[in-house]
């Protein structure tokens, strides 16, 4: 009969998992038509969700978890999904939670009359069940049931499994949300699961910590040790919120200390070979002491470095650039560098902390400089980051280097993409700017630029001489005459603007180098058919050329008539600035009357006749901003006895021009955070959320490092006498006191001291009334020193000495009197 029930059960068994399996596979050969191979109605639906029967009513969930899924309509099957809230079976449970979280804030009075079976899931013996059951009613958003929320989550504080624990954990923001006035007792649940055993359930207990209430930090200080240990074990995601957690209150718990030494001078022997020794020569330097649990900390974080998630090797960067020193950074530089192996979004991420930690901290990044290096399927938000850290890695490598960086920026300055041409030059204006040695190559690099038929080339290349020029004016005055040779076959207008502007720079040069005349009465030739800004450049040009003429020259005194009056000279001006012609002609033939009266015997020169020649010229040109500038140089240089003002608008010295890294602005944001990727996009505060690395805690106004002890101790605080068991006091004390008595007992040894120093005939040699009052003796000799050991920690040292002989006095006088007996 056994072998017949078994067999009938197996048959069971075996007809339920063919069932399963048929209907397993009849939703997949239908998921690409419908919902199965039968077009089920609503009607249908409900029937499946109404039966008795387990199976049915798990088929009817999937088919509604189907239509929510794939956002077709799913509210009318409320009310029979409601009522399987209570079902046995595990598996309907969960499609129910599902289907509740999802529709309970729009239908929150049906949604309430699931709470009572939630409540008893609670009590389930199925730990799983339990924290599902608390999960889900901490995902309903309705307020009315905060409360029932709060206690659920006090109960699951105190649950025997980590899981129903982890979801308490991960319940207490959602309660927050839904009723803020509930936070006292959030945060005592809090502290409470801060404390917990298990690393499973610390990480989302951190996690909750930053989202209700990241401020308190004062419930971190009993447990911060406990989740220093903890952090290796935990999950990758619990790791990145309890490393911003630490990483912001070691900024409020450790203060900044710092210590003066000397680099060591390296110094050579008798045998030629190098000693670095530290002496009085050397230069000094701070370097930074960091408190014992804060390097527990960091040497913990070294563990990390290996880990597989981008974000955790980030906030370990972030830890070692905000809390550690150089020696901690540079081991997690290489660690850094290797996530651009990874996929293009998280290169992306990447590179843009690497670019804010290489603006403080570039030295490290020097052996990795090949991995910057552009590849011909980069995005061009992934070369335009590699190019900025190749010109801030530029200065601090080596000539080697340095030649691949140039010659790559060259080979990249002549393709085929514009924008990377363009981005490719202005990187190697940055690298000559920020390392003077090879401003040269790079300028000679520039040059040979100019001749490329490639307009956007040019421009870009002109553009970034001229800020080189502007460095070191004196010394570029053969680069101005190689660019004029240019200036006939370049046809760009910002191109050819760039270098009239540049020659006008020069035109105060001697006469004998001076080529700005020769080069403006070149350009008046074909002024009518140049664009706009090489019009503009033209005339300024021929403005600064008469200016510096007049300078040269200046003009002889003429005597003014008695009867001369300056008002017809004032109304000429003005009419000039109104643009009235029949005005303005008068106004030039009673300058020329007034002015040029004296000196009718005299030819005018030919710049004199130049500079009017381009008057001409731009008074009748089409364009208003041309026509306004020339009557405005005309105005400055009208009077050639005052050129004052002239002076000081034409030939004021220019402020050396500085082409900042792009990232300049972004090197202040916080490492990891989303804010330093999105940008100036994110706002003045960034995005929702971020928030700044609070400053280093003030000597002193530190918490007291005893709020930290607990059970748990890193090993290099294990010689502190806090740590020591009593015995090890005790045999601590007795050898400190044997060595003080030593010291100043005259010479003499104490009673129990030659005792101590017996072999073990001697003592079966004695007799027993002899041993048993010298053990007697020894006990109140150990008892005394052991007093005396607590007083010498208390009194001063004076106090210490009178002790220590009345101590002998007594000791001497005992022995004398254990002689007596004995004798």
């Amino acid at each position: 009969m056994e072998t017949i029930s078994r067999i009938s059960s197996m048959l069971e068994t075996a007809r339920e998992l063919t069932l399963e399996a048929a209907q397993s596979a009849s939703m997949s050969r239908g998921s690409s038509t419908g919902l199965s191979s039968r077009n089920l109605t609503t009607a249908h639906i409900k029937k499946l969700l109404d039966s008795r029967n387990d199976r049915e009513i798990l088929d009817g969930m999937r088919r509604v978890i189907t239509l929510m899924y794939r956002s077709e309509p799913s509210h009318p099957f409320f009310s029979a999904v409601v009522k399987n809230v209570a079902s046995a079976n595990l598996e309907v449970k969960k499609l129910v939670y599902i289907y509740l979280v999802h529709h309970a804030e729009a239908e929150p009075d049906l949604a309430l009359l699931s709470i009572n079976a939630i409540q008893k899931s609670l009590t389930d013996q199925n730990p799983m069940a339990r924290a599902m059951a608390l999960r889900t009613m901490s995902g309903i958003r309705v307020p009315v049931i905060s409360q029932i929320v709060s206690l659920a989550i006090k109960r699951g504080c105190g649950d025997m499994s980590p899981h129903v624990r982890k979801a308490a954990a991960l319940a207490i923001p959602k309660c927050y949300r839904l009723d803020p006035t509930t936070l006292p007792n959030l945060v005592e649940y809090l502290s409470t699961l801060l404390g917990d055993s298990q690393y499973f359930v610390l990480g989302p207990a951190v996690a909750a910590f930053l989202d209700v209430c990241p401020d308190r930090i004062d419930l971190i200080h009993k447990h911060y040790r406990s989740l220093v240990k903890k952090l290796v074990d935990m999950d990758e995601w619990s790791q990145i919120a309890t490393l911003r957690l630490l990483t912001f209150y070691a900024r409020q718990c450790f203060p900044r200390r710092m210590e003066k030494g000397k680099k060591a001078v390296v110094s050579k022997d008798f045998y030629e070979e190098e000693k670095a020794t530290e002496s009085g020569d050397g230069d000094e330097y701070e370097v930074p002491v960091l408190d014992p649990d804060l390097e527990f900390f960091l040497r913990t974080c070294k563990l990390l470095l290996q880990n597989r998630n981008s974000a955790v090797i980030v906030s370990v960067v972030r830890c070692f650039l905000y809390l550690g020193t150089p020696e901690y950074l540079d081991t997690a530089i290489g660690p850094l560098v290797a996530l651009l192996r990874g996929p293009q979004d998280t290169q992306h991420v990447a590179l843009y902390n690497i670019v804010v930690v290489a603006l403080s901290h570039p030295k490290p990044f020097t052996k990795y400089v090949t991995h910057f290096l552009v590849h011909a399927i980069d995005p061009r938000h992934i070369w335009r980051l590699k190019l900025e850290v190749l010109t801030i890695l530029f200065p601090h490598c080596g000539l080697h280097l340095k030649g691949v960086i140039l010659s790559e920026l060259g080979h990249f300055s002549q393709g085929a993409d514009p924008d990377l041409v363009r981005e490719s030059v202005r990187a190697i204006g940055r690298c000559a700017q920020s390392d003077p040695m090879t401003a040269d190559h790079c300028l000679h690099v520039l040059l040979s630029q100019i001749t490329s038929l490639d307009d956007n080339l040019v421009a870009e290349s002109l553009t970034v001489i001229r800020h080189l020029i502007q460095q070191d004016p004196a010394s570029h005055e053969k680069t101005v005459i190689q660019l004029v040779k240019h200036l006939g076959l370049t046809k760009n207008p910002d191109a050819r603007a760039t270098i009239v502007w540049l020659v006008g720079e020069f035109a105060g040069a001697e006469p004998e180098r001076n080529i700005a005349p020769d080069v403006l009465r070149i350009l008046v030739q074909d002024f009518a058919n140049e664009s706009e800004a090489v019009k503009q450049q033209i005339v300024l040009l021929g403005a600064k050329v008469y200016l510096h003429h007049l300078l040269r020259n200046p003009p002889k005194e003429a005597p003014q008539p008695a009867e001369s009056n300056p008002k017809p000279k004032a109304e000429a001006i003005v009419n000039e600035w109104a643009d009235n012609a029949d005005a303005q002609e008068e106004a030039d033939k009673e300058n020329t009357t007034n002015e040029e009266t004296p000196q009718t015997d005299e030819p005018e020169d030919r710049i004199t006749l130049l500079w009017r020649y381009i008057l001409m010229l731009a008074r009748y040109d089409t364009s208003y901003d041309l026509r306004d500038r020339a009557r405005l140089y005309k105005a400055l240089l009208g009077t050639p006895s005052s050129t004052q003002l002239a002076n000081l608008l034409l030939l004021a010295p220019k402020p050396v021009p500085h082409a900042p890294s792009p990232s300049e602005t972004r090197k202040d944001l916080l490492i990891g955070s989303a804010t330093l990727v999105v940008g100036p996009d994110a706002g003045m505060l960034g995005l929702k959320g971020y928030q700044n690395l609070p400053d280093w805690v003030e000597l002193g106004q530190e918490p007291d490092a005893r709020l930290r002890e607990n059970e748990i101790k890193p090993d290099f605080t294990s010689t502190d006498k806090a740590s020591m068991t009593a015995g090890e006091r005790l045999d601590r004390a007795l050898k400190d006191h044997e060595t003080s008595a030593a010291v100043s007992g005259n010479g003499r040894a104490r009673p129990g001291a030659s005792s101590k120093g017996k072999s073990l005939n001697q003592w079966l040699d004695e007799p027993e009334t002899e041993s048993e009052e010298e053990t007697e003796e020894e006990e109140e000799v150990t008892g005394s020193e052991y007093e005396e050991v607590t007083d010498e920690e208390t009194d001063e040292e004076e106090e210490e000495e009178e002790t220590d002989e009345e101590y002998e006095t007594d000791s001497e006088e005992r022995g004398q009197a254990a002689g007596l007996l004995k004798q």
